[in-house]
């Protein structure tokens, strides 16, 4: 009596002993099935996906933001440009952005510290300061204007030692939004850092450490282009929230024009003023700012990627 083994039980052998194919000369179901798979994935359902995606972007995301330099194409060229140039939407501008940058750039110096502590120390209270870092996330920006407000104004807990110590007004002045600025922005950094930082291996540095580097070499020679990317991101990340927030910045800055008025807030008082035309231009030129600002920092991340490809090869 004849055992079967696998082999035939999977596909019956032909005369001349090899694999039997189906009628036509094609390829089996198996064969098809593993071409699928290496075009599509493992999963089926690739057709549904795309479209739905597609269908989600262009709903929520491509056709409002088209919808901007639509409503501003009503006014004209000329009425655009006397729009978007006046001295008190220019003076928003500088206002807004150089804010933001300054944030960015203190978040991401400080969100690495905080991510660096989190990481490799132990110490009471770890977790609770773990915890913390989110609360930007889950408090309503109104909630973080008023409180930051209280705090910094001329007789609140911080504000009156500053100005009677050292003569700095921080409320309803520029600096005012910087500090809003930071605070809703130093939990994009330090998420973004925080897991890169885990999985970076020790025994690297100590690799260094063994062959002569000092801690400072190691931080800057071996730890910092792996986190480079991650720290990049974040500073996207906190720059990109700091540009478009509104609620904790409005308590906070005075709202005086020329001095301490935000584009966002002045895009607000145009659209109270019933004109949505000059709005839609003012939004027009800070979404094109922002495009430009995301694609430089991300041209950015790519040469640094690029480059610590070619130093591994």
């Amino acid at each position: 009596m004849s055992t079967l083994t696998p082999s035939v039980i999977a596909g019956a052998a032909t005369p001349e002993g090899g694999p039997r194919t189906p009628r036509g000369g094609g390829p089996g179901p198996v064969a098809i099935g593993r071409g699928a798979r290496s075009r599509f994935g493992a999963l089926p359902g690739f057709g549904l996906s795309m479209g739905y995606a597609v269908l989600y972007l262009s709903l929520l995301v491509l056709i409002p933001l088209a919808a901007l330099p639509i409503s501003s194409a009503s006014l004209g060229w000329e009425r655009f440009w006397a729009v978007v140039t006046d001295p008190r939407v220019i003076a928003s501008y500088k206002l807004t952005f150089g804010a933001s940058l300054i944030a960015a750039l203190v978040n991401t110096v400080f969100g690495l510290i905080l991510a660096w502590c989190l990481v490799r120390y132990r110490f009471p209270g770890k977790k609770i300061i773990d915890a913390l870092v989110d609360l930007p996330f889950a408090l309503p920006t109104a909630v973080a204007g008023i409180a930051l407000t209280a705090l910094y104004a001329p007789n609140g807990w911080l504000g009156a030692p500053l100005q009677r110590w050292f003569d700095l007004k921080v409320a309803y002045t520029p600096i005012g939004i910087v500090i809003a600025l930071i605070f809703i922005g130093l939990p994009f950094v330090v998420r973004t850092v925080q897991p890169v930082l885990e999985d970076v291996e020790r025994e690297i540095e100590e690799a260094a450490a063994s062959l002569g580097a000092t801690r400072l070499q190691t931080f800057g020679r071996v730890l910092l282009p792996t986190i480079m990317p991650a720290l990049l991101t974040g500073f996207t990340l906190a720059l990109a929230r700091a540009i478009g927030e509104y609620g904790s910045v409005v308590f906070i800055a005075g709202n005086m024009p020329m001095v301490s008025e935000i584009t966002p807030l002045l895009i607000i008082a145009k659209l109270e003023q019933y004109d949505y035309a000059a709005a839609a231009a003012i939004a027009t030129v800070m979404l094109s700012f922002s495009f430009a600002l995301l694609l430089a920092v991300n041209m950015l991340q790519w040469w640094q990627s690029r480059r610590g490809l070619g130093k591994q090869s």
